[in-house]
Order: C-alpha cells, then structure tokens, then sequence
C-alpha cells in the first residue's frame, strides 16, 4: 500500500491554487467548452468539486468516525451540481473551492490519527464496506482525475486546429 496521509494532503491542499493558477483569467471559450453533448465544461468540473467539497468527503469521513459500517453513507450525487445555474465567474467558484477545501483540511488534521483511524470502515451504499483509507485515497484520485478531465477538455477545444500534429498529441487521441 502507499498511502500515506502527509503525502495525501500535499495533493489535496494544492488542488485548488493549481486549478486558480490555471484557469483564472481564462477567456470564457477555454471554461465552456466540452467534449461534446452530456459532458461537463471546466466551471461546470469546478462546480462538482464544490459540491464534493460540501457533501461528501468530510461528511463520510465523520459518518464512519460516527457509525463505522453499521448502516450506509448517503448517497452523493454526482449530478447535483448541474441544478445550481447560479451565474458565478470562475474567480467566485475557484475562491470558494479554496475556501471550503482549506476548512476540510484543517477537518481532516484534526479528526484522523493515522495509526488509529485510516482502517476504519464506513459501508457505502453501492461498493459495501469501504476503508477509511480508501476514501481518502479516492478524494486524492478525485483531484487529479478532475484537473486531468479538465485539461482533456481544454485540448479538445483546439482539435480540428492542430492539424496533423494531432497523431503526436496523446491528450488527444481517444480510446
């Protein structure tokens, strides 16, 4: 195994200043653009890791401190985000992203010992019995798929542009 915490918060707490350094200050053609019908732009990404910052890793993680495997987490919905069409600028989104990320951090510093807690298990509602460790494990891999999916969508946007260089672009070859 190589989880380890320190190492996981390294990831999770530079999450946010990557994607502001990144996409702040963008053109709205690079944050809303997709990969075509039923995907999700770059706001839209930001916006579902909000929600995920709100409702699920913080709360599964005190649910299992609370509960243990005794009864499921609640259900995230993935979608959830997609029903606020609030009109916020990406600099808005990126700022409360920092900000509720920094307060689950500190959270997670002050809840989770890590030769006691991290073998902890939670039940979740469609995988069954989940560690604690796997859940932390996931937020990171969380992060970095979502700043690779954002990165894919930005490419795309220039597809038909590159010409012949695409077959040297890995990013955008499809599977």
């Amino acid at each position: 195994m190589n989880f380890n915490l320190k190492e996981a918060i390294e990831i999770l707490e530079r999450t946010p200043q990557t994607l502001e350094y990144f996409l702040s200050g963008l053109s709205d053609g690079w944050l809303e653009c997709n990969e075509g019908e039923g995907t999700w732009n770059v706001s839209e990404v930001i916006d579902h890791l909000i929600e995920g910052e709100k409702t699920n890793w913080i709360p599964r993680l005190e649910f299992i401190l609370q509960e243990g495997d005794s009864k499921p987490f609640t259900p995230f919905d993935r979608y959830s985000h997609l029903n606020n069409r609030a009109v916020r600028s990406i600099e808005q989104k990126l700022l409360e992203f920092n900000t509720i990320r920094s307060q689950n951090i500190t959270k997670l510093k002050g809840l989770i010992e890590p030769g006691l807690h991290l073998e902890l298990t939670g039940s979740h509602p469609v995988l069954g019995v989940v560690k604690l460790r796997e859940l932390l494990s996931t937020w990171v891999v969380h992060d970095l798929t979502h700043i690779s999916q954002i990165v894919r969508v930005m490419a795309e946007r220039y597809r038909a542009d590159v010409g012949p260089w695409k077959k040297y672009l890995g990013i955008l070859k499809k599977e």
